[in-house]
């Protein structure tokens, strides 16, 4: 536990004027991210008597070992700067909203010839016009049942697209008339765009002058005697107002705007959104967050509206966004949301009449959702505390370990060895630090090796890390210790760029380009003497250590592990291993293992992270070995990519005709020169040819070459091997 002292900025070096501020740990991760009006004064109010400090403050101040600050020139800077940093280096000590990118949006892909109407989820896409969101998916196909019958736009996906051109003949809802079938040319690119944009039109809330044009219509028909047409004009409108009302009016005036409701008590909150369009309710999402910061009902509207609104623009941000409480100061905020939409945007409270009565509605659904939610989860955060405690209390560890690292070794009876490195933070996956290995030290099948060089070189890189960013004590001589090394011996399999090297010290500076922003960049407390990315708070290859190293095994892999760390010098990390028979927790050096109870939460999340390094090791595994049998021997020749692959499969027929070719005949195809064709003959000489293929049906033996047709088979057939395999099947693959 740091004290805030050691790196609190000098007094006078803070400037009073607007910025956004980091605080960093030891390791240089940013931890937390805040805007301030006033930088000393926000500051100032970090370094003060801890016991005045909300517990999660003083947490995160003594986590802390050093803070900077940057500075800009608005209080709209500093907000877009705050949200920039949040998205970027993910604090963890900032509020972060679950994701919502499991919510289904109806789209309409404007972007293509011939748009195409279907449910999205995800990230939102250059192009595409999104309608929603929507509670379930099966609603959107409701709503879009009834409007293709008005609207006939194109649904189906592109295979079955150019499959109906390839045959001429449309698909069935073409035939049905739910579909202008522009794929066999029933209409041209032109209209069927036209019928595209009603459609949006329609679902944008501009009802009421369609309708009333369907009706002329339909007028105009029965007073020319054309009564099917009249007949199916009236259907059309019928379907159109069946359309609408799924959505009721709530809003008389045909309101455009986005209701927010927020549901809290000490430890969470839920935070619901309504989205009114054209007086109708036309979608709905919710979020809920940890309050691992001390922030009030304010606050958290504001990190809602960023992570609402962040990565929106034009007519997606509403003219009105009504909220229980506005943020202080409210104008940064909405002079935010007026330049994302690009017009003026009221953010405010309702104070009566309908508006007022649907934010109530709103509000009862956030209570609903946090409630549904404590239940679901059952004190999900309580659950894993609770977890991390037993495993620091069953293996003798100082503090719990909040971040566990798991390993595992996978195999195919020694072929395509493997390991994986799983993490997980405050008992939960971080996927974006996961890590995959080859092992290069030798060949064939030895798992406790296998461990042994994979903890090697992570901890390795670590050490190299640590030396980079200047982490060493004092007086010590990295370079004097027989067990430091001073490159890994290779590059990692998925490992991330290395940064580049900044000036590190008490002051640097940056400037942020592009006429949003500018301002420097000052940093105190950061470690002298050494080298590292001022703007990298997540450290992108091993430089956070864990707690506690997991690997997957008993005696033999947890010493290997052990002895590893001992060679580099590394004591102040936990090392055990969890056998997978009788579950049974293995520790360094003992000759019983630790046994938790069947129902300890402590076990559970070991076995979860266990199962989830096995999982990650014999995906990589297989992918490895699927690659290995679909290769050839034209995969070995240096400079020869995919296109020129397939070509010269093409223009010979087979890798045994190309073999069996002049180097002359090899350069008649487009874009092999003759260097190329040298080293092609020369590849395709030194590879052995591969065994005949077999027909598996009839027992044949194919002449033609290594490509083997459909249905046969030219090696050992493979057995496929599922992660869930009992242990004798592991035996086989691990």
């Amino acid at each position: 536990m740091a004290d805030p002292s050691s790196y609190r900025p000098k007094p006078g070096q803070i400037p009073d004027s607007p910025g956004v501020y980091r605080f960093r740990d030891e390791h240089r991760r940013v931890i937390y991210v805040g805007k301030a009006k006033s930088l000393r004064q926000r500051l100032a109010s970090y370094f003060q008597d801890l016991a005045n400090l909300h517990p999660r403050t003083r947490t995160m101040v003594t986590t802390a070992a050093s803070v900077e600050w940057t500075v800009v020139s608005t209080e709209v800077e500093a907000l877009q700067l705050e949200y920039s940093w949040i998205k970027e280096y993910d604090p963890r000590f900032n509020v972060k909203y679950r994701d919502d990118k499991s919510y289904p949006y109806l789209a309409v892909t404007m972007n293509e010839e011939f748009p195409r109407v279907q449910v999205m989820r995800g990230a939102k896409k250059k192009g595409v016009r999104y309608f929603g969101p929507y509670g379930h998916a099966w609603a959107i196909r409701d709503t879009v049942d009834l409007l293709l019958r008005v609207f006939p736009v194109r649904t189906c996906s592109a295979g079955v697209f150019k499959n109906a051109s390839r045959t001429g003949r449309p698909c069935l809802l073409g035939y049905i008339g739910k579909c202008s079938a522009p794929c066999v040319g029933r209409v041209s690119p032109e209209e069927h765009r036209e019928l595209a944009e009603e459609f949006c039109d329609f679902m944008a809330g501009r009802t009421g002058t369609y309708i009333r044009r369907q009706e002329q219509q339909m007028a105009q028909a029965a007073e020319e005697m054309e009564y099917e047409r009249a007949a199916r004009l009236r259907d059309d409108i019928e379907a159109l107002k069946k359309a609408m009302e799924k959505s009721a009016v709530v809003l008389a005036d045909a309101t455009d705007a986005d209701l927010m409701a927020v549901a809290e008590d000490e430890l969470e909150a839920a935070v619901q959104i309504f989205h009114v369009r054209g007086g109708r309710v036309r979608g709905q999402r919710g979020w809920v967050t940890d309050k691992v910061e001390a922030v009030t009902t304010g606050d958290l509207v504001e990190h809602a509206l960023q992570q609402l609104y962040g990565e929106e623009k034009g007519d997606s941000v509403p003219k009105e966004v009504l909220v229980p409480a506005l943020p202080d100061p409210v104008e940064p905020v909405q002079e935010w949301l007026t330049a994302r939409r690009g017009s003026n945007v009221s953010l405010r409270i309702p104070q009566r009449g309908d508006k007022k009565a649907l934010m109530e509605t709103v509000q009862r659904n956030a209570l609903q959702a946090l409630a549904l939610h404590k239940t679901r989860r059952a004190s999900d955060l309580t659950t894993r505390s609770r977890a991390l405690e037993e495993i620091a209390e069953a293996l003798g560890l100082d503090s719990a370990p909040l971040r566990i690292e798991c390993y595992d070794i996978s195999h195919l009876q020694g072929d395509d060895v493997v390991a994986s490195m799983v993490v997980f933070e405050d008992g939960l996956q971080r996927k974006s630090e996961y890590r995959r290995f080859q092992i290069k030290g030798f060949a064939g099948q030895d798992d406790v090796r296998s461990m042994h060089e994979v903890i090697t070189r992570r901890f390795r890189r670590y050490l190299v890390e640590k030396e980079r960013t200047g982490e060493w004590t004092d007086g010590e001589d990295p370079a004097a210790d027989p067990a430091h090394p001073s490159a890994d011996g290779g590059p990692l399999s998925g490992s991330a760029p290395s940064d580049g090297p900044l000036s590190g010290g008490a002051l640097s500076g940056s400037t942020f380009s592009g006429g949003a922003l500018s301002g420097s960049t000052f940093s105190d407390g950061a470690p002298s003497g050494g080298t590292f990315s001022e703007d990298d708070g997540r450290p992108k290859r091993f430089a956070y250590p864990p707690q506690l190293v997991v690997v997957d095994g008993g005696q033999p892999q947890v010493a290997a592990a052990q002895r590893a760390l001992d060679e580099l010098g590394i004591d102040d990390i936990a090392v055990c291993g969890l056998a997978k028979r009788l579950e049974e927790v293995w520790l360094p050096g003992e000759d019983d293992p630790v046994v938790l109870p069947r129902s300890s939460e402590g076990l559970y999340l070991l076995q979860r992270v266990r199962d989830e390094a096995h999982r990650f090791a014999i995906t990589y595994q297989r992918a490895k070995r699927a690659k290995r049998f679909r290769s050839g021997p034209l995969d070995d020749v240096p400079g020869l990519g995919e296109s020129r692959k397939q070509a010269l499969i093409k223009h010979f027929g087979s890798v045994k005709k190309l073999r069996s070719a002049t180097i002359d005949q090899i350069c008649e195809v487009p874009g092999v020169g003759r260097k190329t064709a040298e080293t092609i003959a020369v590849a395709l000489a030194q590879a052995a040819p591969a065994a005949p293929a077999v027909n598996t049906a009839t027992g044949e033996i194919m002449e033609d070459d290594e490509h083997a047709a459909p249905g046969t088979t030219a090696g050992p057939a493979e057995e496929p091997v599922t992660a869930g395999a009992s242990d004798e099947r592991r035996g086989q693959e691990t």
